[in-house]
């Protein structure tokens, strides 16, 4: 591609028309056939209502991201901002030799992220760069609030930066293996989501997609921006299920927040920290839960052996639910693919059995943090029973000798389990 010929294309978003102004004969077609066969008691009010200010906001573009004439264009990439994709290829190739002398400095982006650069050469004043997850459907969860936040965190950028217009690519290429159509679902609802509850600086969001991208997205967009109240009543059954919370953020039944049901007051039966695990289901109408209390203060309490045993126990399970929900939303497939830790079958006793494995963990190349969180997934569901590790030390030296410190926060963590 020649870079003086392709700067000589940059389109000029104003002149695309909007999602609202692209319905033609054909959408219209189907949606009065679908209209007229659809029951006339099917009341229920969609998620995703009929907004026109919205719609015009939405443009649709075939074509190179890289090209649009916008306040800013969404580069994808991996977390050492050097992955070569079509989308990045171009983006540089535009952007000119000082966009990849101005990359190290933001000391990569990890996945979900978003940061920010000048757009040197393009017609774009800045480049937003994220990082989309690896999909694995074994670790599906994790890459939907990873992709999610890749998208989240775009929008919250042109928020903050009082941008008027940004460029969108699909930040799931087909090099992270992340199913297209899940990925457009959570693109268009994050952006939705957003664009209602914060997006009134924003003027204009073109999702810059391929042919291939196109047909998927034509199929979604109406799900997410009808452009009529009809086009919302037929494509309403078509919305799936799950379309996360009032943000687009998946939803994990795990991590919901259990409140108690009366601030304020203690049950006469329940210790103080029995009353703060009622689940969330049972709140009515009550706007706050008790708090939780001066963590540090307990933490201080427990060292000193002025508070009991079962409130010590209630405090350290709480911190390892954290951790295993932190291990529930990241992306660990990296640490996965060191294949360290894994399950075998089971011993003679009927337990089962994991494996270590010490040389394929290069303690000083890995984020151990990101380690200790994929022990912790792993391992969760294991210890409800008895279960063995057996570690092998064979063909390890000094650069995968795993440090105390590590072993120690893995004890304070687990050690209940």
């Amino acid at each position: 591609m020649d870079p003086l010929g392709a700067r000589s294309q940059f389109v000029d978003v104003q002149t695309l028309p909007t999602w609202q102004q692209q319905i033609d004969d054909n959408d219209l077609q189907f949606i009065h056939e679908h209209n007229d066969s659809l029951d006339s008691q099917l009341a229920f009010p969609s998620p995703f209502p009929f907004r026109p200010d919205i719609s015009r906001k939405i443009i649709l573009h075939v074509g190179e991201v890289a090209s649009l004439n916008c306040t800013a264009i969404v580069n994808t990439s991996n977390e050492s901002l050097s992955e070569k994709n079509p989308v990045s290829d171009t983006v540089h190739l535009l952007a000119g030799p000082e966009l990849r002398e101005e990359l190290p400095k933001l000391k990569g982006c990890r996945t979900g992220e978003a940061k920010l650069t000048k757009g040197f050469n393009l017609a774009a004043r800045f480049i937003i760069h994220t990082v989309g997850p690896k999909y694995k459907a074994k670790y599906r969860t994790a890459a939907e609030s990873s992709l999610y936040s890749c998208y989240r965190n775009i929008m919250q950028l042109a928020a903050e930066q009082s941008m008027a217009s940004v460029g969108v690519c699909v930040v799931s290429t087909m090099k992270r293996g992340y199913p297209l159509e899940e990925a457009t679902h959570i693109a268009l609802r994050t952006v939705r989501r957003f664009l209602e509850n914060h997006g009134n600086s924003i003027e204009t969001v073109v999702f810059a997609v391929s042919e291939t991208e196109e047909a998927v997205f034509r199929k979604l967009l109406p799900m997410y921006y009808p452009r009529s109240e009809e086009e919302e009543r037929v494509f309403l059954p078509m919305i799936p299920a799950d379309i996360g919370n009032s943000e687009g953020e998946p939803v994990v039944p795990e991590r919901q927040i259990r409140i108690a049901e009366k601030p304020g007051t203690l049950e006469e039966d329940s210790d103080t920290e029995e009353s703060l695990e009622l689940d969330l289901g049972q709140v009515g109408t009550h706007a706050f839960a008790r708090m939780e209390g001066d963590v540090d203060k307990q933490r201080k309490l427990i060292l000193q052996g002025q508070t009991s045993e079962a409130a010590a126990q209630k405090q350290h399970q709480r911190n390892y639910n954290r951790w295993l929900c932190r291990a529930r939303a990241e992306d660990l497939s990296d640490i996965a693919a060191l294949k360290a830790l894994y399950q075998t079958g089971v011993d003679l006793c009927g337990r089962t059995v994991m494996v270590l494995v010490g040389r394929n963990i290069p303690v000083h190349l890995i984020d151990i943090e990101k380690a200790l969180l994929y022990f912790i997934h792993i391992m969760d569901h294991i210890t409800a029973k008895e279960f063995v590790v057996v570690y092998f030390h064979t063909l390890t030296a000094e650069h995968n000798h795993l440090d105390a410190d590590f072993l120690k926060s893995l004890y304070d963590i687990v050690d209940a389990k």
